[in-house]
């Protein structure tokens, strides 16, 4: 019997401003790579594709264009491995690669991508507004929090 997931593709990111709003998002840093991620609501008309959707950058500065390359082919490689646990959540992820990807082994890349993707695509937290206020305000003089004995 084949593997639901087997069937689930993760969509690309192409445009400027779906890497500009992944940006607003979470982050999640490695010594070889960053990523953003931004989760999409299920109603957004810009959202052409359903399920996770991944953009690849690499700077000038990581090195001249083979080595930028040849990383981007690297994380392409990865992405599919780290990603089928999470191709049906609606989000656009942005995966920032950084030189050392060159060197790092595939399973430590791999295991990388699952550890951001874990941490980017987790639903936000209550707001404030929704969070519990203390009782009373603190005396003149205390500080909440802290105790100076």
């Amino acid at each position: 019997m084949r593997d639901p997931r087997a069937d689930l593709t993760i969509g690309r990111l192409t445009k400027r401003p779906d890497f500009v709003a992944a940006a607003s998002g979470r982050r999640f840093h490695t010594e070889r790579m960053t990523v953003q991620a931004r989760l999409r609501d299920n109603s957004d008309p810009d959202s052409s594709e359903a399920g996770l959707r991944v953009g690849l950058t690499v700077t000038k500065r990581v090195g001249h264009a083979p080595e930028r390359n040849r990383i981007k082919r690297r994380l392409r490689a990865a992405v599919p491995m780290a990603g089928q646990d999470y191709a049906t959540i609606n989000a656009d992820v942005v995966i920032i690669g950084r030189r050392e990807i060159l060197t790092a082994d595939y399973d430590v890349l791999i295991d990388d991508l699952r550890r951001a993707l874990r941490v980017v695509t987790k639903p936000k937290s209550a707001h404030l507004s929704d969070r519990t206020l203390p009782s009373s305000p603190p005396q003149k003089g205390e500080r909440r929090g802290h105790s100076h004995a």
